[in-house]
């Protein structure tokens, strides 16, 4: 592990997926990098931990191969209503299952290598001036760097620091993940809706399923626990509840996250390039938050080095370009994301919507590949 010194050319703040490969990227063109990350790796998330096949060229070019570690192959989708009308389709362009735990705990092995220096710590305020970032962290450090990338995921107290409009409002959702085992098919991936909520299912590696769901936390709220929860309301939905039924569960207990929001955010924040969800969540109906932060981590990576390059003749041009960039690959996701997750909240509607898209079969693909992106090119 590098020593902490007080200059860097960036400083990082998150290591999850979109820090790491940030991190990753720019150490490969010799950009010193400071990634700081308040947790130890490696460790589980809540997350649906499905990937589009979009990032595997990205993938192998940090130095990761996904397969190598276990994941599956995914290619079929199905989706159904909360009362049990199912619906299958291809995937198109497909992806791959693999855990958040598995993923960025081989991703930090490949940063170290490539002299990366991780700090655990957590950042409590950013200040700009005179073209360069100062860093203080939780640990009363002071840091220095010319660019500073936020990647510290869905909200955190340094959101209140830099004053950033969605935190200031309520954020009505949570979410809770677990891993089962049991009879699951390896190349698909299913979304079960409930009343107040959807749950996402799909295999990663060593034959665990994941089951991620989310729900309003005034529906939540209403029951004991979580299980009284599942039982209530969860379970309505019969394939649910026939999953959990005939499966092992792996965790103790589930893992739980609050607070989610999925309110606009912007991708230029007092001069920080906000990556990941940091810079806006899709709703996990839509089931590829992952690949966006791992392309996002790309498109800052790539504009970050022609910035050291002195490709551009200021810092206003490239975070213009950032942000144009960001909107082109993602405003459409989340759009979409809003107005599918928006249908399914109403249970009318939900259903009328599984009608039509069984009644015309070839709509069903054409939202899929609104949410997903093209194979990325690598430079």
């Amino acid at each position: 592990m590098n020593s902490i010194h007080s200059k860097y050319d960036v400083i990082i703040v998150g290591g999850g997926l979109a820090g790491l490969c940030s991190a990753i990227h720019l150490s490969k063109k010799n950009i010193s990098v400071l990634l700081i990350e308040k947790n130890e790796y490696p460790k589980h998330k809540v997350c649906g931990e499905y990937i589009s096949n979009e990032v595997l060229p990205y993938l192998s070019f940090l130095g990761i191969n996904i397969f190598e570690l276990g994941s599956t192959k995914i290619n079929s989708f199905e989706i159904s209503s909360s009362n049990n009308q199912l619906l299958t389709a291809p995937l198109g362009l497909g992806g791959f299952g693999i855990s958040r735990y598995c993923l960025d705990h081989a991703l930090v092995e490949i940063a170290i290598d490539n002299q990366v220096t991780i700090l655990k710590d957590s950042v409590e305020n950013i200040q700009f001036s005179t073209n360069i970032f100062g860093v203080t962290t939780k640990t009363k450090q002071t840091l220095q760097s010319k660019i500073v990338i936020g990647a510290y995921g869905k909200r955190a107290n340094l959101d209140l620091e830099l004053n950033r409009n969605f935190i200031k409002k309520k954020s009505p959702y949570l979410a809770v993940k677990t891993y089962i085992k049991g009879d699951f098919p390896n190349n698909l991936v299913a979304l079960h809706n409930f009343k107040g909520g959807y749950c996402g299912v799909s295999k990663v590696e060593d034959d665990k399923i994941n089951v991620c769901y989310i729900t309003s936390f005034n529906i939540f709220k209403k029951y004991k626990n979580i299980d009284d929860f599942q039982q209530q309301v969860v379970f309505k939905n019969t394939y649910l509840k026939a999953l959990f039924k005939n499966s092992k569960q792996l965790l103790e207990k589930p893992l739980t996250i609050s607070q989610i929001s999925f309110d606009k955010k912007k991708a230029i924040e007092n001069h920080i390039i906000m990556c990941g969800d940091t810079a806006g969540m899709i709703h996990p109906l839509c089931g590829n938050g992952m690949s966006m932060a791992i392309r996002s981590a790309q498109m800052a990576s790539n504009l970050i080095i022609n910035f050291f390059k002195d490709e551009f003749q200021n810092r206003e041009l490239l975070e213009r370009q950032y942000s144009k960039q960001w909107n082109a690959e993602f405003k459409l996701r989340l759009q979409t994301g809003h107005i599918v997750a928006n249908l399914f909240q109403k249970n009318k509607l939900a259903e009328l919507s599984i009608c039509l898209l069984k009644h015309f079969p070839s709509l069903l693909p054409l939202i899929i590949k609104r949410t997903h992106g093209k194979t990325m090119t690598v430079k």
